[in-house]
């Protein structure tokens, strides 16, 4: 697997921000507007969500935010991996950062709200192999025929 540098990334350079907008993008086109809960700028710029970048050189290669839902539980966001980065790792790279911060904060589940049809497929292959599992509706979600709930128990 390549090596990437892992970095918390408040969100100020210009490539975080237009892979934050290619995710928006994505989700946007690829799910009904009622079940677009990725979250913009704003709504990532809060205490309790931190973000991380993966780079290669000066090459944005992916992002994740870890937003904390309470003292043990807390919710995958923002995950989005660059186009000329898929399948070299780099998802993973911050997916393993953002799980080992949970740990670290003493996070009891860990969880994410994604949703279905083939665009979604690599992530949820991801989010399978790291061990977390399909389960009911959490946090302020509602369930619906497009959107499914991820947990891992830490």
């Amino acid at each position: 697997m390549p090596m990437y540098q892992i970095r918390k990334d408040d969100l100020s350079g210009g490539p975080t921000r237009a892979l934050l907008a290619l995710h928006l993008a994505g989700m946007q086109a690829n799910s009904p507007p009622e079940a677009v809960f990725a979250l913009d700028l704003s709504g990532l710029q809060v205490p309790e969500v931190t973000v991380w970048s993966a780079w290669r050189g000066e090459n944005i290669a992916s992002i994740g935010a870890l937003k904390m839902l309470g003292a043990d539980h807390a919710e995958i966001k923002s995950m989005r991996t660059h186009p000329d980065f898929l399948r070299q790792g780099a998802g993973a790279a911050v997916l393993a950062t953002i799980i080992a911060e949970a740990r670290a904060r003493g996070v009891k589940r860990l969880s994410l709200e994604t949703g279905s049809g083939s665009s979604f497929d690599a992530a949820l292959t991801l989010y399978r192999r790291h061990g977390f599992a399909n389960g009911p509706a959490f946090g302020g979600y509602a369930a619906s025929a497009f959107n499914q709930f991820l947990h891992l128990d830490l």
